[in-house]
């Protein structure tokens, strides 16, 4: 059990950007909004877990969307020193896409570490999809192919336990290979100190104020080694994912 003080950090981590219906990021633009306030007024954006369209169309569209929430957007792959972006943002945004091209990115640039201390500093996180799971201590429950191969799957280590995007409780009819759960049954049973909160689209974890809890209308599922899965709604707090504090 983890006994960090979380107070000073601000995550606020997506399981998707779109929902069915819905244009990209639209469920999404009050807690963004609720979230970064209006101290923030720029944001640093991530943009390597794209692959089949380039960083320069990914960071384009996330910055017409945070503009028309109020906040100025530039992109790390446009910065000419990563390290000193990141030192200089007041927020970090980390799009979602393929989690091993985001790390392999991640750990080229040289950035996990200075985006760690900037966050545990107070500076606010959101991420989606892949951006959500790298927040985690590692990429080790993204659902992901590898198409590269990552120096190493250590990631932002922001909170304690493992994000599960794009949860799933069941696979499509016909089909008999592993659920989502099996994969996560099986991440638990080699990595059992570990929580993994299986986070259902539709829905976000956001840490504020040294609490955890969940927005969406749908619940999350919990899975820790020794324990049947079980699920917790909006009504609950999730502070027991942090560890003690």
């Amino acid at each position: 059990m983890s006994d960090i003080n979380y107070s000073n950090r601000k995550l606020l981590l997506l399981s998707n950007s779109t929902n069915a219906g819905e244009e990209w990021l639209e469920f999404a633009e009050q807690p963004i909004q609720d979230f970064l306030g209006t101290t923030v007024k720029s944001v640093l954006f991530i943009p390597y877990a794209a692959v089949t369209f380039s960083f320069d169309e990914y960071a384009a569209r996330a910055k017409e969307k945070f503009q028309s929430l109020g906040y100025k957007l530039t992109s790390l792959h446009r910065t000419d020193n990563p390290i000193d972006a990141v030192k200089n943002a007041e927020a970090i945004v980390v799009g979602g896409g393929n989690t091993f091209h985001l790390v392999d990115h991640l750990h080229k640039t040289g950035v996990i570490a200075e985006v760690r201390e900037r966050v545990k500093a107070g500076v606010p996180y959101i991420g989606w999809s892949a951006g959500s799971n790298v927040a985690c201590p590692t990429m080790m429950t993204t659902n992901d192919m590898p198409i590269v191969q990552p120096p190493d799957f250590a990631t932002f280590n922001l909170i304690p336990f493992q994000i599960n995007p794009h949860y799933l409780d069941a696979n499509p009819e016909g089909h008999r290979g592993e659920t989502r759960a099996q994969r996560i049954l099986e991440f638990i049973e080699v990595n059992r100190e570990v929580f993994v909160a299986g986070l259902r689209e539709g829905t976000l974890l956001r840490l504020q104020n040294n609490h955890l809890d969940l927005v969406g209308d749908k619940s999350v599922r919990i899975f820790k080694y020794g324990i049947e899965p079980y699920e917790v709604d909006t009504n609950f707090s999730l502070d027991f994912l942090l560890g003690e504090k």
